[in-house]
């Protein structure tokens, strides 16, 4: 029998259960992987947005994080919201020390409702201690501008040069969001040293997208394990990031089907699973 890939997740937790940990937890799963949690922040949150956020202490993160590696294999590691660059410093320093196969980099730096997540101090942390080891880094273009100190791109064209420039910092490849564009679709660009090709999507009309970025890196990192997929393995990174992408694309395309909250709801993380006489009832 072959056995489940293990995928641990690094990140905080969103009590209403769309983004953070929870989509993490969800997403992981749904493709397939046996889910693990390392909590570095707890927040005070729903649809609406953000109303509080308590961090852990490094020194705890950094206990859970070789609690997990000295008793569990992990085929894979997907990396969220961070918050200071104490902890953003310890899980630098514990990827180095454990060694996992795969890196997903999700550099959540504020919800989606704008509230600020990350400080300016701890991207700077970021971008010298975490990306140079990630496998994949997952940005959207807000998150891009960011990381580059440059005004956010607005032309889709523009899109692979600036891949390009993200992979100078060091991450083996980029997956470069574009669903802060306009349009009918949703364009991600997969960018690695010797890989460059578009993700497309079909736009769903729905204000449902709560935790899309956490649910796609989620979806990455448990087919990067699924995959075996090491740094180099540009086959095996294209398809990790399709089936990651048409995974969300589907997510989103049924979160209509959920009634939670007033403001910006979850997306649908097991679309595939529940029977649409089970939403309903």
């Amino acid at each position: 029998m072959t056995a489940v890939k293990n995928v641990l997740a690094i990140a905080g937790s969103d009590p209403s259960g769309g983004a953070g940990i929870q989509a993490d937890i969800k997403a992981i799963s749904a493709n397939g992987a046996y889910a693990m949690a390392v909590i570095t922040a707890l927040t005070a949150q729903n649809t609406r947005g953000v109303h509080g956020m308590q961090l852990v202490a490094p020194e705890f993160v950094a206990a859970q994080i070789d609690a997990i590696f000295d008793d569990v294999r992990v085929d894979a590691v997907k990396i969220g919201m961070l918050g200071s660059p104490e902890i953003t410093l310890v899980v630098a320093e514990a990827l180095r020390r454990h060694q996992p196969p795969a890196v997903v980099l999700d550099p959540v730096m504020a919800a989606k409702g704008g509230d600020r997540l990350l400080s300016e101090a701890a991207v700077r942390t970021l971008i010298e201690e975490l990306l140079p080891i990630a496998t994949v880094l997952t940005p959207n273009l807000p998150e891009a501008a960011a990381l580059l100190g440059e005004p956010e791109l607005t032309d889709v064209s523009a899109m692979p040069a600036l891949a390009q420039r993200l992979l100078a910092l060091g991450p083996s490849a980029v997956l470069l969001k574009g669903g802060h564009l306009a349009g009918s679709m949703s364009p991600d660009y997969l960018a690695s040293a010797d890989l460059g090709l578009w993700l497309e999507a079909e736009r769903t009309p729905t204000k449902n997208t709560h935790g899309t970025g956490c649910t796609l890196s989620s979806a990455l990192a448990a087919q990067l394990a699924a995959h075996s997929v090491t740094r180099r393995d540009s086959a095996g990174l294209e398809a990790a990031a399709r089936l990651a992408k048409g995974y969300v694309a589907q997510a989103i395309l049924h979160a209509d089907a959920l009634d939670v909250g007033a403001g910006q709801g979850p997306t649908h993380h097991f679309h595939a699973l529940w029977l649409s006489d089970h939403v309903s009832r």
